[in-house]
């Protein structure tokens, strides 16, 4: 059984940090592009990055570009997204994803729950 459990979430000022973890299980981890992506009340789902399964290719929205960076331990089966200098656009729902895909595609196999991120102003 496919499991992405993402952790890590919570309220941060402005300015701050946070690292999201996506914890794997149920599939060749280290064989899957990983990416994460975001969702605000009331506007779609939005791609924010995305590491091959090597971790020697990273991909990134203009929005978080500079800002965040994404990461992943095969050895752990985990991903990671490490978020600086947040803003209050940042608020919204982070999913990680799964799939046998190229960084820049948004067709993933399968997903997380999803963990909050509220930025405070």
């Amino acid at each position: 059984q496919v499991q992405l459990v993402e952790s890590g979430g919570g309220l941060v000022q402005a300015g701050g940090s946070l690292r999201l973890s996506c914890a794997a299980s149920g599939f060749t981890f280290s064989t899957y592009t990983m990416g994460w992506f975001r969702q605000a009340p009331g506007k779609d789902r939005e791609f924010v990055a995305a590491i091959n399964w090597s971790g020697g290719s990273t991909y990134y929205a203009a929005s978080v570009k500079g800002r965040f960076t994404i990461s992943r331990d095969n050895a752990k089966d985990t991903a990671y997204l490490q978020m600086n200098s947040l803003k209050d656009e940042d608020t919204a729902a982070y999913y990680c994803a799964a799939g046998r895909v190229s960084v820049t595609s948004t067709q993933y196999d399968y997903w997380g729950q999803g963990t909050q991120v509220t930025v405070s102003s």
